[in-house]
Parts: structure tokens; C-alpha cells; sequence
């Protein structure tokens, strides 16, 4: 035989298993009918009250057997008193028959103990204790020590087993709820996840939206409307050759929106910085606003400036197209300069006009519309998302300067 299967304590589950109520009970239960078993027994074996005898034993337990039926249909927690105080008066009746039903007290002493509320059990158990002891006298009319002291030990011993049994019961109705409680906290927790995740996901999708509007407002936007503008003044023209000329510009801003167009849906960096570093990438798109506009255009930059972070470098060149398309629309200027300087930890880059100006506080009153109204609110935004921001100097007449500034982050070398 394996000696792993007499390993004492036992497991967790046997515990459970041999302490629950559920067992417990049926261990009463079977006290019980052995009890009445045996003082049926030994009562038919002296006896000529034979019929007396079975029936009282019969009339106990059906009705003991009824209570706790329907304790089980109603599921409920405690047994009516009424039928406790039936189940004493059937059992008093017995002893009037014969004194052998004494054997069921150290059962009613069980179900007192663990029925009844502290002090009515005790008192309950002793008038038990006294019938126990009155029986047999009445029966036989003399008594002996043993005929009190035996009753008197089984009766302490089963009201302390009742009680114990009662507190485990408790115990096992507290633990009980504590795992109800932990269940439903899993629950809440988990729901709260599942909120969380789709709070998550619902702001990522937020921002998604933000950063695809800003990518079409710096780009298919501007080219389209700088298509437009070629439009328009093809159509104005007089002569043939500048009406191709504004064709042949339109084609090539068309074929440059779908190529961004392209890029966004496939989530790459700016055309420009794909071959080119900032500073090339800046003179190409002034180059090609010169080319648009008429409007003359200057670009400083600092000599010996670091490679900066790729999102760095899309932050700036997208503000500059976006001013430059505010320029193109808006200003009326004869020229437009940008500067690009590092200074301590920050990159900064200047775009002045010399245009008609306009009141910045006027237009961040403004909602955004079809005419205009969004790109410095974007430009804003994209700078905030880098922990950078954007500052703007105008007055009617004067020009307008935009000072775009970042933290310095460098491409890091492996």
C-alpha cells in the first residue's frame, strides 16, 4: 500500500469536504435514528406495550423527519419553533410510555443548542436534563447517581457540540459571502478593464482623427487649394501660354496630393524627409511656394545643425507649410523668410511675413470653417504633442512673425 494514502492532515478538500454543515447534519440526523433505534429495541425486548411503543417511536419521526424536509424545500436557516416545541411534546409523551426515550435527549440537546438563541437553549436543555432524570423515577420510583450524573455529562457535551456546530456554520456563511463579495469585485474589476480598454481605444481613435486631419489640412488640403488658385488664374488669363503654364502646375500638384494622399493611408513619413534632411526639405517646399506665388521667399538656417528626431522634423515642416498656406491665402505679402536656430535645448523656427497682418485675439475667437480659421489651432496642437508650442506677432499693416520652438531631440547613433 502507497503510504501517501495514509498522510495525515488531510487536503484542503477533504476538509471541506468533512466539515461543511451539509455533513454535519446528516451526522445528527443519523445520531438520531440510531438513538430511537436502540431505545425501540430495548424497550420491545422488556416490554408487553408493544403497539404504544412503536407508534410514539413512528409519530417522532415522521414528524422529525417532516421539519427538516421542509427546511430543505423552503431553504431556510432555523426550524419553526413551533415544531421544535411539537417535537418536545411528542417526546415527553414517549417517556410517559416508557423511559428508554430518554436515549433521544442527547439528539433534542443537539438540535437546542443549535436551533435556539444562547440563553433560551440553556434553559431549554436543563428542562430536557430534568425529564431525563423525572422518567426513570416515576417509572421505577428510585434513582441512582448515574442516572443523574450520565445525563447531565451527555447533555453538556452535546449543547457544546450543537454550538461549535453552529459557529461553523456562521463561519461557512461568512466565507460564503467573502467569496460572493471577491466574485462580484472580479467582475466589477473586470468590467472596469473592458471599460478602460475601450476608453483607451475610443482615445486613440480620437487622436488618430486629430493627427489624419492635420496631415490632409498641411497637405491635400493646401495643394488643393493652391490648385484652385492655379485654376483660377488660368482661367483669367489672356495669353495661351499662361493658361498651360497654370495646366501644367495643376498636374503636378495633383500628382504631389496623391502622393501624399499615399503616404497618410500608409502611415510614412512626409514625402520630403524620406531623401532629405529639414533644411532641404524646407528650401524645396519655399522653392516651389516662390514658383506658385510670386512671392519672394528667404531661408536662414544655422550652420552646423544637428539631425534632428524624424517627429521633430515632421512637426516643423508641416508648420511651415501650413503657414505658408495661410501666407498664400491670406497676407498679400511681397516676401516671406524662415529661420531655423538651436539654442540650448531647443529648436525654433521663424516665419515672417510682410503682409497685412491681422488681431491674434480676433482670430482665436473664430470657430473654423470652410473659409479658414483652422491651420494656427493645428499648428498649435501638433507643437503641444511634442511638448513644444507656437507663438504669434501681428498687427493690421504690420506682418505677421510665428515662432515655432520644440525640445532639441536628436537622432540617437547606434
Amino acid at each position: 500500500m502507497d503510504s501517501s494514502a495514509l498522510s495525515w492532515p488531510l487536503t484542503a478538500k477533504q476538509h471541506r469536504l468533512f466539515a461543511s454543515p451539509t455533513v454535519l447534519r446528516s451526522g445528527q440526523h443519523l445520531v438520531t435514528a440510531i438513538l430511537l433505534l436502540i431505545a425501540l429495541l430495548r424497550e420491545l425486548t422488556g416490554v408487553e406495550a408493544f403497539w404504544p411503543v412503536v407508534i410514539s417511536s413512528v409519530v417522532f419521526a415522521f414528524w422529525y423527519t417532516a421539519g427538516f424536509i421542509g427546511m430543505a424545500k423552503t431553504q431556510a436557516q432555523r426550524l419553526p419553533l413551533w415544531w421544535l416545541a411539537g417535537l418536545l411534546a411528542i417526546w415527553a409523551a414517549m417517556l410517559w410510555v416508557s423511559p428508554e426515550f430518554m436515549w433521544l435527549a442527547f439528539s433534542l440537546w443537539l438540535l437546542l443548542g443549535h436551533q435556539l438563541p444562547f440563553f433560551p437553549s440553556i434553559l431549554w436543555s436543563v428542562v430536557v436534563y430534568a425529564l431525563t432524570i423525572v422518567a426513570p423515577y416515576l417509572h421505577q420510583g428510585q434513582t441512582n447517581i448515574a442516572a443523574i450524573a450520565g445525563p447531565m455529562v451527555g447533555g453538556i457535551f452535546a449543547w457544546g457540540i450543537s454550538r461549535g456546530y453552529l459557529m461553523l456554520e456562521r463561519d461557512a456563511q461568512l466565507r460564503q459571502n467573502l467569496v460572493e463579495s471577491l466574485i462580484r469585485a472580479q467582475d466589477e474589476m473586470s468590467a472596469m478593464q473592458e471599460e478602460l480598454a475601450r476608453s483607451q481605444h475610443e482615445a486613440g481613435v480620437a487622436v488618430e482623427r486629430t493627427r489624419l486631419s492635420r496631415e490632409i489640412h498641411d497637405t491635400i488640403a493646401q495643394q488643393l487649394s493652391s490648385i484652385g488658385l492655379h485654376a483660377k488664374a488660368g482661367l483669367a488669363a489672356q495669353d495661351l501660354h499662361k493658361s498651360s503654364q497654370a495646366l501644367q502646375r495643376i498636374d503636378e500638384l495633383s500628382g504631389e496630393a496623391l502622393v501624399d494622399l499615399r503616404r497618410i493611408i500608409a502611415a510614412l513619413a512626409p514625402a520630403e524627409l524620406d531623401t532629405q534632411a529639414l533644411g532641404s526639405a524646407l528650401e524645396r517646399i519655399l522653392n516651389k511656394f516662390e514658383q506658385d506665388t510670386g512671392i519672394h521667399t528667404r531661408l536662414n538656417i544655422d550652420e552646423g545643425l544637428p539631425v534632428l528626431e524624424p517627429s521633430v522634423q515632421i512637426a516643423l515642416l508641416r508648420t511651415a507649410q501650413s503657414a505658408l498656406s495661410n501666407v498664400q491665402r491670406h497676407s498679400k505679402a511681397a516676401t516671406v523668410a524662415i529661420n531655423l536656430t538651436a539654442a540650448a535645448n531647443e529648436i525654433r523656427m521663424d516665419i515672417v511675413d510682410d503682409g497685412v497682418g491681422f488681431t491674434p485675439s480676433e482670430v482665436r475667437k473664430e470657430t473654423p470653417n470652410q473659409e479658414g480659421g483652422y491651420g494656427l489651432k493645428a499648428m498649435a496642437a501638433r507643437l503641444r504633442q511634442l511638448n513644444g508650442g507656437l507663438d504669434v506677432e501681428s498687427s493690421p499693416g504690420e506682418g505677421t512673425a510665428l515662432c515655432a520652438h520644440l525640445p532639441l531631440l536628436l537622432v540617437k547613433e547606434n
